[in-house]
Protein backbone atom coordinates (compact mmCIF):
# COMPACT_ATOMS: atom_id res chain seq x y z
CA UNK A 1 0.00 0.00 0.00
CA UNK A 2 0.98 3.42 0.06
CA UNK A 3 1.78 3.08 3.47
CA UNK A 4 4.75 1.11 2.78
CA UNK A 5 6.00 1.73 -0.85
CA UNK A 6 9.27 4.18 -1.37
CA UNK A 7 10.87 5.00 -4.29
CA UNK A 8 14.65 5.11 -4.22
CA UNK A 9 15.86 7.14 -7.24
CA UNK A 10 19.96 6.70 -6.22
CA UNK A 11 20.35 9.85 -4.51
CA UNK A 12 23.01 9.96 -1.98
CA UNK A 13 21.65 12.79 0.54
CA UNK A 14 18.60 14.92 0.79
CA UNK A 15 20.21 17.58 -1.36
CA UNK A 16 21.22 15.29 -4.12
CA UNK A 17 17.11 13.91 -3.93
CA UNK A 18 16.61 17.51 -4.40
CA UNK A 19 18.40 18.27 -7.18
CA UNK A 20 16.53 15.13 -9.18
CA UNK A 21 12.68 15.80 -7.95
CA UNK A 22 10.94 18.02 -6.00
CA UNK A 23 7.48 17.86 -3.90
CA UNK A 24 4.64 17.82 -6.76
CA UNK A 25 6.65 16.04 -9.71
CA UNK A 26 4.64 13.57 -11.22
CA UNK A 27 5.20 10.13 -11.10
CA UNK A 28 3.59 7.23 -12.45
CA UNK A 29 3.91 3.18 -12.78
CA UNK A 30 5.99 1.51 -15.82
CA UNK A 31 3.15 -0.56 -17.64
CA UNK A 32 3.31 -0.85 -21.20
CA UNK A 33 1.19 -2.70 -23.86
CA UNK A 34 1.88 -6.55 -23.88
CA UNK A 35 0.65 -9.19 -25.57
CA UNK A 36 0.11 -12.74 -24.26
CA UNK A 37 -1.21 -15.80 -24.67
CA UNK A 38 -4.67 -17.02 -26.12
CA UNK A 39 -5.31 -13.30 -27.15
CA UNK A 40 -5.04 -12.00 -23.76
CA UNK A 41 -2.96 -8.28 -23.45
CA UNK A 42 -2.40 -6.30 -20.15
CA UNK A 43 -1.84 -2.20 -19.93
CA UNK A 44 -2.51 0.91 -17.82
CA UNK A 45 -5.74 2.34 -17.56
CA UNK A 46 -7.71 -0.41 -19.69
CA UNK A 47 -10.56 1.18 -17.61
CA UNK A 48 -11.54 2.99 -19.77
CA UNK A 49 -8.89 2.79 -23.32
CA UNK A 50 -11.12 -0.77 -24.20
CA UNK A 51 -14.21 1.64 -24.05
CA UNK A 52 -12.61 3.91 -26.36
CA UNK A 53 -11.23 1.37 -28.77
CA UNK A 54 -14.38 -0.63 -28.52
CA UNK A 55 -16.09 3.21 -30.07
CA UNK A 56 -13.51 3.58 -32.22
CA UNK A 57 -14.31 -0.06 -33.97
CA UNK A 58 -17.73 0.45 -34.00
CA UNK A 59 -17.89 3.75 -35.73
CA UNK A 60 -15.49 2.37 -38.13
CA UNK A 61 -17.43 -0.66 -39.17
CA UNK A 62 -21.26 0.32 -38.77
CA UNK A 63 -23.23 1.08 -41.55
CA UNK A 64 -26.79 3.03 -40.71
CA UNK A 65 -29.34 5.67 -42.00
CA UNK A 66 -29.39 6.05 -37.85
CA UNK A 67 -26.77 9.03 -36.69
CA UNK A 68 -24.65 7.76 -34.35
CA UNK A 69 -22.16 9.86 -31.98
CA UNK A 70 -18.92 8.24 -30.07
CA UNK A 71 -18.62 10.50 -27.05
CA UNK A 72 -15.19 10.29 -25.05
CA UNK A 73 -15.88 11.58 -22.07
CA UNK A 74 -13.80 12.62 -18.80
CA UNK A 75 -14.08 12.49 -15.10
CA UNK A 76 -16.11 9.47 -14.94
CA UNK A 77 -14.12 8.26 -11.97
CA UNK A 78 -14.80 11.64 -10.11
CA UNK A 79 -18.71 12.30 -10.65
CA UNK A 80 -19.74 11.20 -14.34
CA UNK A 81 -19.08 14.43 -15.28
CA UNK A 82 -18.26 14.60 -18.89
CA UNK A 83 -21.28 12.25 -19.58
CA UNK A 84 -24.08 14.74 -17.86
CA UNK A 85 -22.73 17.46 -19.83
CA UNK A 86 -22.71 15.47 -23.11
CA UNK A 87 -26.14 13.67 -22.31
CA UNK A 88 -27.55 17.33 -22.23
CA UNK A 89 -25.66 18.87 -25.32
CA UNK A 90 -26.95 15.67 -27.52
CA UNK A 91 -29.94 14.47 -25.87
CA UNK A 92 -30.16 11.56 -28.01
CA UNK A 93 -32.89 9.01 -28.15
CA UNK A 94 -30.70 5.94 -26.68
CA UNK A 95 -27.64 6.02 -25.43
CA UNK A 96 -25.21 3.23 -24.38
CA UNK A 97 -22.17 3.53 -21.92
CA UNK A 98 -18.85 1.02 -23.51
CA UNK A 99 -17.03 0.51 -20.72
CA UNK A 100 -15.16 -2.72 -18.64
CA UNK A 101 -16.31 -4.69 -15.75
CA UNK A 102 -14.59 -6.73 -13.43
CA UNK A 103 -13.71 -10.32 -14.72
CA UNK A 104 -13.31 -12.69 -11.83
CA UNK A 105 -11.92 -15.81 -12.95
CA UNK A 106 -8.48 -15.34 -10.96
CA UNK A 107 -7.22 -16.41 -7.88
CA UNK A 108 -8.65 -14.03 -4.83
CA UNK A 109 -12.08 -13.64 -6.24
CA UNK A 110 -15.14 -15.77 -5.78
CA UNK A 111 -17.76 -16.23 -8.57
CA UNK A 112 -20.21 -14.50 -6.73
CA UNK A 113 -18.51 -11.20 -6.16
CA UNK A 114 -17.10 -10.72 -9.76
CA UNK A 115 -19.21 -13.86 -12.21
CA UNK A 116 -17.82 -12.35 -15.98
CA UNK A 117 -15.54 -14.23 -17.58
CA UNK A 118 -12.90 -13.65 -19.83
CA UNK A 119 -13.55 -14.82 -23.42
CA UNK A 120 -17.13 -14.95 -22.56
CA UNK A 121 -18.59 -12.57 -24.27
CA UNK A 122 -19.38 -8.66 -23.62
CA UNK A 123 -21.70 -8.26 -20.55
CA UNK A 124 -24.74 -6.51 -20.75
CA UNK A 125 -25.59 -4.62 -17.55
CA UNK A 126 -29.24 -4.95 -15.84
CA UNK A 127 -28.37 -3.12 -13.13
CA UNK A 128 -25.43 -1.84 -10.97
CA UNK A 129 -24.77 -0.22 -7.53
CA UNK A 130 -27.49 -2.04 -6.07
CA UNK A 131 -29.81 -0.59 -7.95
CA UNK A 132 -28.33 3.32 -6.97
CA UNK A 133 -27.09 3.56 -10.58
CA UNK A 134 -28.08 2.60 -14.13
CA UNK A 135 -31.57 0.53 -14.23
CA UNK A 136 -31.17 -0.96 -17.98
CA UNK A 137 -34.32 -0.02 -20.01
CA UNK A 138 -36.36 -2.70 -20.31
CA UNK A 139 -36.23 -1.84 -24.39
CA UNK A 140 -32.45 -1.78 -24.57
CA UNK A 141 -32.55 -4.64 -22.86
CA UNK A 142 -34.59 -6.27 -25.16
CA UNK A 143 -32.38 -4.97 -28.21
CA UNK A 144 -29.54 -6.34 -26.98
CA UNK A 145 -30.23 -9.58 -26.03
CA UNK A 146 -32.36 -10.46 -28.87
CA UNK A 147 -29.16 -8.84 -31.01
CA UNK A 148 -26.79 -11.22 -29.46
CA UNK A 149 -29.36 -14.54 -29.74
CA UNK A 150 -29.88 -13.90 -33.50
CA UNK A 151 -26.20 -13.03 -34.24
CA UNK A 152 -25.13 -16.01 -32.02
CA UNK A 153 -23.28 -13.66 -30.56
CA UNK A 154 -21.88 -14.95 -26.72
CA UNK A 155 -22.94 -12.47 -23.96
CA UNK A 156 -22.66 -12.59 -20.14
CA UNK A 157 -25.54 -10.89 -17.82
CA UNK A 158 -24.76 -9.14 -15.05
CA UNK A 159 -26.39 -7.23 -11.87
CA UNK A 160 -23.60 -5.37 -10.07
CA UNK A 161 -23.80 -4.08 -6.31
CA UNK A 162 -20.41 -1.93 -6.56
CA UNK A 163 -19.24 0.80 -9.17
CA UNK A 164 -21.59 2.23 -12.29
CA UNK A 165 -20.73 3.87 -15.45
CA UNK A 166 -21.54 7.13 -17.52
CA UNK A 167 -25.24 5.46 -18.22
CA UNK A 168 -26.47 6.68 -15.00
CA UNK A 169 -25.72 9.70 -15.43
CA UNK A 170 -27.22 9.69 -18.82
CA UNK A 171 -29.91 7.88 -17.89
CA UNK A 172 -30.90 11.05 -15.72
CA UNK A 173 -30.69 13.73 -17.81
CA UNK A 174 -32.88 15.73 -18.65
CA UNK A 175 -36.86 13.80 -19.27
CA UNK A 176 -34.55 10.48 -19.36
CA UNK A 177 -32.82 9.12 -21.61
CA UNK A 178 -33.50 5.33 -22.02
CA UNK A 179 -29.61 3.77 -21.80
CA UNK A 180 -27.82 0.69 -20.95
CA UNK A 181 -24.33 -0.79 -20.56
CA UNK A 182 -22.33 -2.88 -22.27
CA UNK A 183 -19.09 -3.70 -20.80
CA UNK A 184 -15.72 -5.74 -21.76
CA UNK A 185 -14.80 -8.37 -18.84
CA UNK A 186 -11.34 -7.10 -17.89
CA UNK A 187 -8.76 -8.46 -15.19
CA UNK A 188 -7.70 -6.45 -11.89
CA UNK A 189 -9.06 -2.99 -13.13
CA UNK A 190 -8.26 0.06 -11.26
CA UNK A 191 -4.36 -1.03 -10.87
CA UNK A 192 -1.15 -0.90 -12.29
CA UNK A 193 -1.77 -3.52 -14.97
CA UNK A 194 -5.06 -4.92 -16.09
CA UNK A 195 -6.03 -7.82 -18.24
CA UNK A 196 -8.46 -8.13 -21.19
CA UNK A 197 -9.01 -10.51 -24.28
CA UNK A 198 -9.13 -9.19 -27.17
CA UNK A 199 -11.60 -11.95 -28.42
CA UNK A 200 -14.46 -10.32 -26.01
CA UNK A 201 -13.24 -7.00 -27.58
CA UNK A 202 -14.12 -8.11 -30.99
CA UNK A 203 -17.26 -10.05 -30.40
CA UNK A 204 -18.61 -6.40 -28.19
CA UNK A 205 -17.38 -4.68 -31.28
CA UNK A 206 -19.72 -7.34 -33.12
CA UNK A 207 -22.41 -7.21 -31.11
CA UNK A 208 -22.41 -3.17 -31.28
CA UNK A 209 -22.53 -3.30 -34.87
CA UNK A 210 -25.10 -5.86 -35.54
CA UNK A 211 -27.39 -4.05 -32.82
CA UNK A 212 -27.01 -0.58 -34.38
CA UNK A 213 -27.82 -1.99 -37.77
CA UNK A 214 -30.88 -3.18 -36.52
CA UNK A 215 -32.48 0.39 -35.88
Amino acid sequence: THDNMFIDIGASSREDAEELVAVGDPITFHAPYSELANSRFTGKALDNRIGCLVMVEVLKRVETGATVYGVGTVQEEVGLKGAKTSAFRLNPDMALALDVTIAGDHPGMKEEEAPAKLDGGPAIILTDASGRGIITHPRVKDWLLETASEEDIPVQIEVSEGGTTDATAIHLTREGIPAGVVSVPTRYIHTTVSMASMKDIEMTVDLLVKAIERL
